[in-house]
């Protein structure tokens, strides 16, 4: 299945997978996914390090740096190693003018793409079904569906 994935998909899979972990409240999985998947595109030679970029909201006021990736068309910001700092050009303040191509893809295929490309299946997660309510019926609708008379003067 790997060979049959292209470098785009890849991309694309690893956007979409980024773009929800930044709102998930349980986000840990996802960046981790995120990060072998990366890891893995780097090694292959498919994905590369452009530079270190200053990160935009420190935590605790601390300023540290990201290691910017290239693949296709995309940028990824991920944690540096140690040797990143002395092989890498740090390149300032992220530009917010730069952004990513916007494409669609739900999160459920690109998890299983990633999934499959790192070779670690994810446990699929059931979602809790919502219970539904019918709603409560109007007195109008019951007059259509029942002979309701209109008047207590009908004597029907």
């Amino acid at each position: 299945m790997t060979n049959d994935l292209s470098t785009q998909q890849l991309a694309i899979a690893i956007y979409t997978v980024n773009r929800h972990a930044k709102t998930a409240p349980d986000n840990k999985q996802l960046y981790s996914l995120k990060k072998k998947a990366i890891d893995k595109l780097i090694r292959l030679g498919k994905a590369e390090k452009v530079g270190l970029h200053f990160v935009d909201n420190p935590k605790f006021s601390k300023q540290h740096s990201t290691v910017l990736v290239r693949c296709d068309n995309f940028l990824f910001h991920t944690i540096p190693e140690k040797e990143d700092f002395n092989k890498l050009p740090h390149l300032g303040q992220q530009d917010p003018t730069s952004r990513n191509p916007q494409e669609r893809m739900s999160l459920k295929l690109a998890r299983e793409l990633l999934s499959l490309y790192v070779d670690s299946p994810q446990p699929i997660t059931t979602v809790k079904q919502k219970t539904v309510v019918a709603p409560k019926k109007s007195i109008h609708s019951m007059q259509n569906n029942h002979s309701f008379r209109s008047s207590y003067l009908d004597g029907k």
